[in-house]
C-alpha cells in the first residue's frame, strides 16, 4: 500500500509536523495549519494527556472479554474473520475493532505492525478515546460518526507520530446505532489514497455478517424483532428497520405497549400515559389510531396490544442484570428513560431501571463500569466511593477518572 510518491508524503508529513509543534508551542497559531476536526481534538486531548504519553491505557481484561461476547461485533467479526485477516498481512496493517466507547476488543495485525501495535497498547482492552491516548482515527470516527484518517503527527500522542490511521464506523443494520468502528493502521511512508474506502469496504462487511439474531437492543431474543425501541438517554424507534417519526406522546403510547406484552385496557393506557391530566379518552383513541397507521394495522384494541415481535433496550439491560452481565448492562445504558416524561408509567420504569442499575452497581463495582455510569450519572458519588473503596488503594487505570468524576460529583 506504498503507491504514493514517497517525496509528496515525505512533504505531507513535514507539514504535519510543523503543525503539531506549532499547537504544542503556541496554541492557536495552528489553526491554519490543520484540519478544524483535529485541531478539536488536539485541544480536548491537552486537556487530558501530556504529547509524551507511552501507551494507552488498558481497562480490565475479563471486562473487556465479556463486553466483547456480549457484542454482536464478535460473531459478525467471526464470520468474516478471514476476510479481515487477509487485509492486514496484504497491506502490513494492523486491524481493530473497537466498543462505542473506543476501547479495542479484537485486533490483527501484520508481522512488522503487530509488534509495533503491541508496544503502545493498540491491543484488546486498551481505550483508544482520546481523553485516554489523544487524537486518533478511532475516536474521531466514534465521535463523527463518520469515516476518518489521521496522518503521522496529525496524532497528538508522539509515540503514534509515525503511524497513519484510517477509521470508519460499524452500524447495528436495524437500529442504526452505532456498534463501534473498524480501524486500519500502518506506518506513515505506507499512505495510500485507497485506505480510508478500504475501512469504509471492511465496516460494510462487517455489518452484513451482523447476525439477525443480535440486532438491535433484544440481543437474546432469537427471533429478527419487527419493533426496535432505544428508550435510554434518547429515543428512536424502528419498524423492520425503517425509523417511525412519531411524535412525544405517540412514542410514549407505543413505549407503554411495548413493556407490557399483554396489552392494557383504555382505562389502564389512559391512566399510564396521562395520570390525573384533564385529557379525554379520546385524544388518547386520536393518538392510538396514528400509531395504528404508522404500524401497518399491528395494534390490537380491547385490549391495546401489539401484534409483532418487539425489542427495547430497557429489557436488554433487565435481562442483562437478571443474569448477572453488570458491565454488559452499564454499558447498554443510555440514561433515564424519555428523558423528561411526565407519562406516570414511564416514570416508575425509569425509576425502576435506573434504581436496578445503581444498585448492581454497588454490589459489584467494577471500575470501567462505574467510570461508564459516571457519565450517565455525573453526581452519584456514592457509587465512585464504594467503587475506590472497594479497590483499596490498588492501582487500576480507572483511578484517576474515578477520582476525578468524584470531585466533579461533591461540588
Amino acid at each position: 500500500m506504498s503507491l504514493t510518491d514517497p517525496t509528496d508524503l515525505s512533504a505531507r508529513r513535514h507539514d504535519a509536523v510543523r503543525a503539531w509543534t506549532s499547537f504544542v508551542e503556541h496554541g492557536d497559531r495552528a489553526e491554519p495549519l490543520v484540519r478544524p476536526e483535529i485541531l478539536h481534538s488536539w485541544t480536548r486531548s491537552e486537556a487530558a494527556i501530556s504529547t509524551e504519553v507511552t501507551h494507552a491505557p488498558l481497562a480490565d481484561e475479563s471486562e473487556t472479554a465479556s463486553i466483547w461476547r456480549d457484542s454482536p461485533l464478535q460473531v459478525a467479526v467471526e464470520r468474516v474473520e478471514s476476510e479481515l485477516r487477509r487485509t492486514a498481512e496484504d497491506g502490513d496493517l494492523v486491524v481493530a475493532v473497537t466498543d462505542p466507547q473506543t476501547r479495542i476488543l479484537w485486533t490483527y495485525g501484520g508481522r512488522v505492525m503487530r509488534r509495533k501495535a503491541e508496544t503502545v497498547n493498540f491491543v484488546p482492552g486498551g481505550r483508544w478515546d482520546d481523553q485516554s491516548v489523544g487524537t486518533n482515527a478511532l475516536d474521531l470516527a466514534t465521535r463523527l460518526d463518520a469515516p476518518a484518517m489521521v496522518f503521522s503527527a496529525e496524532h497528538y500522542a508522539s509515540i503514534v507520530h509515525n503511524w497513519v490511521c484510517w477509521a470508519a464506523p460499524v452500524h447495528d443494520p436495524v437500529t442504526g446505532a452505532e456498534l463501534g468502528v473498524i480501524d486500519l493502521s500502518t506506518t506513515w511512508d505506507r499512505t495510500h489514497p485507497i485506505g480510508l474506502a478500504t475501512a469504509r469496504v471492511m465496516a460494510r462487511l462487517i455489518e452484513s455478517a451482523v447476525p439477525a439474531r443480535a440486532l438491535g437492543p433484544g440481543s437474546d431474543d432469537t427471533s429478527d424483532p419487527g419493533l426496535v425501541m432505544t428508550l435510554l438517554g434518547t429515543a428512536e424507534t424502528r419498524l423492520d428497520g425503517q425509523r417511525l417519526l412519531l411524535n412525544r406522546r405517540q412514542t410514549e403510547i407505543l413505549a407503554l405497549l411495548a413493556m407490557n406484552p399483554g396489552g392494557l385496557s383504555l382505562e389502564q393506557l389512559h391512566a399510564a400515559v396521562y395520570g390525573d391530566q384533564p385529557v379525554t379518552f379520546s385524544t388518547l383513541k386520536a393518538e392510538v389510531s396514528h400509531l395504528r397507521a404508522a404500524l401497518g394495522g399491528q395494534l390490537s384494541s380491547r385490549p391495546y396490544r401489539l401484534l409483532m415481535p418487539v425489542a427495547t433496550d430497557v429489557d436488554h439491560v433487565l435481562l442483562l442484570l437478571r443474569r448477572g452481565r453488570v458491565a454488559a448492562a452499564v454499558e447498554a445504558y443510555g440514561g433515564d428513560l424519555l428523558p423528561g416524561t411526565n407519562s406516570p408509567g414511564l416514570g416508575e420504569l425509569g425509576e425502576y431501571v435506573a434504581v436496578a442499575v445503581r444498585e448492581a452497581l454497588l454490589a459489584d463495582p467494577q471500575p470501567d463500569a462505574v467510570v461508564r455510569y459516571s457519565e450517565r450519572a455525573p453526581y452519584d458519588a456514592e457509587v465512585l466511593e464504594v467503587c475506590l473503596a472497594a479497590l483499596g488503594g490498588r492501582p487500576h487505570p480507572a483511578v484517576p477518572l474515578l477520582k476525578g468524576r468524584l470531585a466533579v460529583a461533591r461540588r
